[in-house]
């Protein structure tokens, strides 16, 4: 195996564990909204989650439109 082959063979496990932790985020950033979404219909506030989170309200609003 020459040095480029090896440096490619590096680059495309970078790029795979990069699609993966990708894959990861975006699962995690569904349940996080569905368990807000939950705490929202509870009548708990955009303010009270945030609060509770150490995040702005804002943070919040944006994490709900994703």
């Amino acid at each position: 195996m020459t040095d480029h082959e090896e440096v490619f063979d590096r680059i495309k496990a970078a790029r795979e564990q990069a699609i993966h932790h990708t894959r990861l985020a975006r699962q995690f950033a569904i349940e996080r909204r569905d368990l807000m979404q939950s705490l929202l219909d509870q009548g708990v506030s955009q303010s009270d989650i945030a609060r509770e989170l150490g995040v702005s309200r804002q943070a919040i609003q944006k994490m709900m439109a994703c």
